[in-house]
């Protein structure tokens, strides 16, 4: 299941970050690639240890833990903290498919990457190629979102990012590790609870069947979560 979040971040919060991300210092982003991950991967990333990368960071998780779309299509347990990276002058980064298990920084807890995602802080007209690549049961899906906008697509998937070849185009990115494990579950889910929320509002929380609906979610979650 492929989710779009439009607008997490509003055009002003965009433009805050954007000119914060410009005067940041910024490395190869080699230096944080796995073995095989570093062989394709050709970009630029953020300082993680910088004062600025840690302000951009807990903006972002707040505004995800807000969502409500977001709380919904994840049902995040954990939440890699954000990174950000830009790609220029032809650089990209080629097929992959990300690590499964991630520890966390500053902790000594793991993360099982079950979705990942990509917050998108350039408009797409401002560069050209970029495009997130992802390889799904539906075929090859190329994503370019507006600048403030989220895909949040499973892990587990191929993907890339294509080349830029004019512009620079900046984004953020992470990974959730979901209460519930296998994206077919989550995307039951998912479906079940917009259509609970759609059901209130028609009906009314009171209504006989959407507290049916309503407590197959929850005894479908009880069933399927791990915590």
């Amino acid at each position: 299941m492929l989710t779009v979040i439009e607008d997490l971040l509003s055009k002003k919060e965009v433009t805050q970050f954007t000119q914060a991300l410009d005067k940041g210092q910024w490395q190869d982003g080699k230096h944080t690639a796995g073995s095989q991950a570093s062989k394709v991967k050709y970009n630029q990333q953020l300082d993680d240890s910088s004062a600025l990368a840690n302000e951009l960071r807990n903006i972002v998780i707040r505004k995800l833990s807000s969502h409500p779309l977001f709380m919904s299509a994840a049902l995040p347990s954990k939440i890699y903290p954000p990174k950000f990276n830009r790609y220029q002058g032809g650089e990209h980064y080629g097929l992959h498919v990300d690590a499964s298990i991630m520890p966390l920084p500053n902790s000594h807890q793991m993360l099982r990457t079950d979705l990942s995602a990509t917050l998108f802080l350039t408009e797409p007209g401002a560069y050209e190629g970029g495009e997130l690549s992802i390889e799904t049961q539906f075929g090859l899906q190329q994503i370019k979102l507006s600048a403030g906008s989220v895909i949040l697509y499973p892990a587990n998937s191929l993907h890339q990012v294509n080349p830029v070849n004019r512009g620079v185009r900046t984004a953020s990115f992470f990974w959730i590790e979901s209460l519930v494990r296998t994206n077919d579950q989550r995307s039951t889910l998912f479906d079940l609870d917009q259509s609970i929320q759609a059901l209130t509002v028609d009906r009314g929380s009171n209504d006989p069947e959407v507290k049916r609906l309503s407590g197959v979610y929850h005894n479908l979650m009880r069933s399927w979560a791990s915590c």
